[in-house]
């Protein structure tokens, strides 16, 4: 993320920040940040309609495309992993174009190098040091992954906030039976060849960190050397230097869930010590073990995270950044109090990307958990509240289609400032 110009508020207009996103990472920090009524400034494509010469009776109105420079309040915002960008749609609130009214419905792109201008009505620590955060990262610790099973394979990238699906191969693959042995090689060797030729369309190497290649026994071995011959036989060889970025790992299946084991591999732990990812992991998996064999040590949900952070209790938090997206402003106001009145006591706070698989996991226990200095057993006797029960099934996001956040009720309402 760039930060160009930081607009001070004068009298009825916002404060606002003008910024360039440059990663995929930094567009994931912009969808969270934006809140209904929010305004966006940027040059966008948009069709106008001309009368055209009207000394022609029955002459039909002229269509043309043109780029401008326009603002809306945001009323809707669309993000796709694939696309690489957000779909911002609301309400146009100033005329740049004599053709182009006011009060009327657009969606502008917003891409990764696309400058604009972001104003609210008040900004959040959270939104803040989100900017903050994508500004310190300039370059992404992009990793990517191939997981296995036989008929199965999914080719991920792995970034910072975010696990992509680039493409899923499902194939039929020949049983292993006595006397039609040949028939399973066979068929595992052109599943194998697809997953190949599928990896060199999707993946560049040279713009990765590292390539784990997952699978169960020795079919993460085979793959890599049919990876190799394919890539021979379409005259782009592997150089030596590409090939050492290559790494093998074991995984239970070829499902993206083994994602997860690929994060908690000591053999991989190198590679990523230094990225969001590795930490979420690591957290998540002390937590569920703590949770397992000292459960006065982790809890969840909202109400007995606050009673440990009550009793500066709390070691390391761990909430979703689903919460921080919430319509409720009251329910995102009390979430950011809590990371707040954490961090004033000393506590670590990690917040978890939704559409990484550890956020995934920590959505399923209602997006919020903590692991304790000390135990607190009188916890344990502690219900939860009946709405927090309902959140554990409202917080999933899935990667393989667009992430849609819709603000509900009328762009003109007050915003509410948290």
């Amino acid at each position: 993320m760039r930060v160009i110009d930081r607009i001070p508020e004068v009298g009825d207009v916002p404060a606002g920040i003008v910024m360039e996103c440059q990663t995929q990472d930094d567009l994931w920090h912009l969808y969270n940040i934006i809140r209904l009524g929010d305004l966006i400034q940027a040059f966008t494509d948009r069709k106008v309609h001309d009368v055209g010469d009207q000394i022609t009776k029955f002459r039909r109105k002229l269509v043309y495309r043109v780029t401008l420079e326009m603002q809306v309040a945001v009323t809707s915002v669309h993000f796709d992993p694939l696309y690489d960008g957000l779909h911002v749609s609301g309400l146009l609130l100033q005329e740049f174009h004599p053709l182009v009214a006011i009060d009327r419905h657009h969606t502008m792109d917003i891409r990764v190098n696309t400058v604009f201008l972001l104003s609210k009505a008040c900004w959040d620590s959270i939104d803040l040091e989100r900017i903050e955060k994508a500004v310190a990262m300039r370059t992404e610790n992009v990793m990517a992954a191939v997981v296995l099973h036989e008929g199965v394979a999914q080719i991920c990238v792995i970034t910072e906030n975010m696990t992509v699906v680039k493409a899923k191969i499902e194939m039929q693959v020949a049983r292993k039976r006595a006397g039609f042995v040949k028939n399973h090689e066979k068929s595992v060797k052109r599943f194998l060849e697809t997953v190949a030729k599928a990896f060199m369309r999707h993946i560049v190497v040279d713009d990765m960190k590292a390539v784990i290649v997952a699978g169960r026994g020795f079919l993460h071995t085979q793959f890599l050397s049919t990876l190799y011959r394919v890539a021979e036989q379409s005259n782009v060889p592997f150089k030596v230097r590409q090939k050492s970025k290559f790494f093998c790992v074991n995984v239970s299946s070829g499902y993206k869930h083994s994602v997860k084991e690929i994060l908690s591999d000591p053999a991989t732990a190198a590679l990523l010590a230094d990225t969001a990812a590795h930490e979420e992991m690591k957290a998540i998996n002390e937590f569920m073990d703590l949770f397992n064999n000292d459960p006065a040590r982790a809890f969840y949900g909202y109400k007995h995270v606050t009673m440990a952070n009550a009793a500066c209790a709390i070691d390391t938090l761990m909430v979703s950044d689903a919460l921080f997206r919430s319509n409720d402003v009251e329910k995102r106001k009390q979430y950011i109090k809590l990371v707040e009145a954490v961090q004033d006591k000393n506590g670590k706070v990690l917040i978890f990307s939704s559409l990484h698989v550890s956020g995934e996991q920590l959505n399923q226990i209602t997006g919020v958990a903590a692991i304790l200095r000390f135990p607190m057993p009188e916890l344990e006797d502690e219900e939860m509240d009946e709405d927090e029960v309902e959140e554990d099934n409202n917080l999933t996001v899935k990667v393989d289609e667009y992430v849609v956040r819709e603000f509900p009720g009328d762009v003109d309402a007050t915003v509410q400032c948290v």
